[in-house]
């Protein structure tokens, strides 16, 4: 089993995380998706830390972590593998939603003796044909010089992207210093890398061989059943679950549903 060294923080292969920990208990790690951030599971870290350990953890070039122009997922999964040393944590479960689950999948994958379960959410190990290129496209011909408030923020998103939710979404990711918003999300790294995100590093014959829950919305596509048999290669005890009226967003728009599936899924194996 290979564990980070300091020679791969010297060559900025890891990179030092922040997370939040609350609880006690069995330890849960808990990854965000894309444009995300630790504070996306705030109220389900809450819940699941009443009888957890749950550590929430800003990936790399997103939150409040550092920046780096290497957007692997097996980059971000020894960052992952990092932080489980440095917190001295004995065999985490790892969720991961969307780019988090990739990560986690990456993580279980190359250095399966670190991961007790595995909770993907809605994300299948395969390579997907959309980008976000566009989004980010979006993003970047902001001029922050001008913008004064979220307010203003919003009124300059609007005619670009319709959804309300979703400049909601992504608005989390400005912050104000004394004189001006700037991103704390590393736009440019995850444009340069984008075709890495979209897609999942060979596996080379790995497999992860302990228990893995898929949970994923009914009203997304990205565990559609031409995806399962790859899911089956790769987690042979793989369990594909789905709640009914969720999107690819589903800890936000079924909280309670995500909830009941990882408890259920993580108490089963205590």
């Amino acid at each position: 089993m290979r564990y980070p060294t300091h020679e791969d923080y010297c060559s900025k292969l890891v990179m030092h995380l922040h997370h939040q920990v609350t609880g006690s208990g069995e330890p849960i790690i808990i990854l965000h998706g894309l444009f995300g951030s630790l504070s996306n599971w705030n109220s389900i870290a809450k819940r699941l830390s009443q009888s957890n350990t749950v550590i929430t953890v800003d990936l790399r070039n997103h939150g409040r972590s550092e920046w780096s122009d290497d957007v692997s997922y097996k980059a971000m999964a020894f960052d992952i593998a990092e932080l489980i040393s440095h917190l001295d944590l004995s065999c985490p479960h790892v969720v991961g939603h969307s780019m988090g689950g990739k990560t986690a999948m990456t993580l279980a994958l190359e250095l399966p003796d670190l991961v007790k379960s595995l909770t993907v959410v809605d994300i299948a190990p395969v390579s997907y044909g959309h980008s976000h290129i566009d989004l980010i496209t979006t993003l970047l011909s902001v001029d922050l010089e001008k913008i004064q408030n979220r307010k203003d923020f919003d009124s300059t998103l609007e005619p670009l992207i319709s959804d309300a939710g979703l400049r909601m979404f992504l608005a989390q990711n400005l912050v104000r210093d004394s004189s001006k918003y700037h991103w704390r999300i590393n736009l440019q790294a995850l444009y340069s890398g984008m075709s890495e995100l979209i897609g999942f590093p060979s596996a080379d014959g790995k497999i992860y061989d302990k228990p893995a829950l898929f949970v994923n919305g009914a009203l997304s596509e990205y565990v559609i059943s031409k995806y399962h048999p790859e899911i089956y290669r790769l987690f042979p005890k793989a369990e594909i679950s789905t709640i009914e009226g969720a999107g690819h967003w589903l800890h936000a728009e079924k909280p309670k549903a995500m909830i009941e599936h990882t408890e259920r899924f993580i108490n089963h194996m205590v």
